[in-house]
């Protein structure tokens, strides 16, 4: 007699209907984690998804202008601007009207940034400066530099010197005040690391308080971009004969609401460009201070 040790036939497992009422079971959905939706977003080209808002705009601007939403002495369409762009760079007024503007802020940034970075400098190099200096630009930072544009086309008259003048004032206070609260930011343990290795106070100045206050010059320098450009409208506002804001100033009269955007553009455009350039320059300069970048 054989004694068999298999195991005995299990029964088979029964086929699933359909769910009850006559229903199919639904698929299962694959998850897919947040990090791998964060990779797949981040695979998208930078530079595409920094252009979503703009076009996104730019197309809604587009509609509201064919269904009549935008009425054209309102505000013209991207495409009748664009036109207006094309004509004034094919006649060689646009680029005549940048030149004299880009000079008037190149002007501007240099005079500004030089009073203001050395203001700066004796305010937070010393106290005594400090005492002499901040006061004084504390109390002409609170005045509307705008409001002074009367007194600028009575001293100065009304050729170049009060359009420069009223940007060099925009740009000398937002330098003076990052240049002025970087060297006050320093820290002291890398001061007295300094004092320790034995350098004076002009390679402290060189060594340890300039590159220390490096970044907040940098942040200094764009907001005085961006103040240089708002001055520069209200500055060709001023018996102005060439220029981007002499353009707008034409187009307001003749209601040129294309020629008016255009300029508008060219006044967005040079200023974005601006900010390019002091942003790659903050890059190379500060290679050494890692930042966060997000996530």
């Amino acid at each position: 007699m054989t004694i068999s040790h298999a195991p005995p036939d299990l029964p088979a497992a029964p086929e699933k209907g359909p769910a009850p009422g006559g229903l199919a079971s639904p698929g299962l959905e694959p998850i897919v984690p947040a990090s791998v939706r964060r990779a797949r977003l981040r695979s998208v080209p930078r530079w595409l998804r920094r252009t979503v808002g703009p076009l996104l705009l730019l197309a809604l601007w587009q509609v509201f202008s064919a269904t009549g939403v935008l009425h054209p002495d309102v505000l013209a369409s991207p495409g009748t601007i664009a036109r207006a762009g094309a004509d004034l760079i094919a006649d060689g007024t646009l680029p005549a009207a940048m030149g004299v503007s880009l000079q008037r802020v190149a002007v501007g940034l240099v005079l500004g940034g030089v009073v203001g970075t050395a203001l700066a400098l004796v305010s937070g190099l010393s106290r005594l400066g400090e005492d002499l200096v901040d006061a004084t630009v504390q109390m002409l930072r609170t005045v509307p530099w705008v409001g002074l544009i009367p007194l600028f086309i009575i001293w100065l008259g009304i050729g170049e010197a009060p359009k420069v003048a009223l940007i060099a004032l925009g740009v000398a206070f937002h330098l003076y005040l990052n240049v002025y609260a970087g060297i006050r930011g320093v820290d002291a343990q890398l001061i007295e690391a300094g004092v320790s290795l034995g350098l004076n106070r002009w390679g402290l100045v060189r060594h340890v308080v300039l590159p220390g206050a490096l970044p907040g010059a940098m942040t200094g320098l764009r907001y005085s971009l961006a103040t240089a450009w708002l001055a520069l409208v209200f500055g060709e506002s001023i018996n102005a004969d060439a220029g981007i804001g002499f353009l707008m100033n034409q187009a307001r009269e003749f209601f040129r609401t294309d020629v008016i955007v255009v300029c508008l553009v060219v006044y967005a455009f040079l200023g974005l460009t601006a900010d390019v350039i002091v942003r790659t320059l903050e890059r190379l300069l500060l290679q050494w201070r890692p930042t966060f970048t997000g996530q």
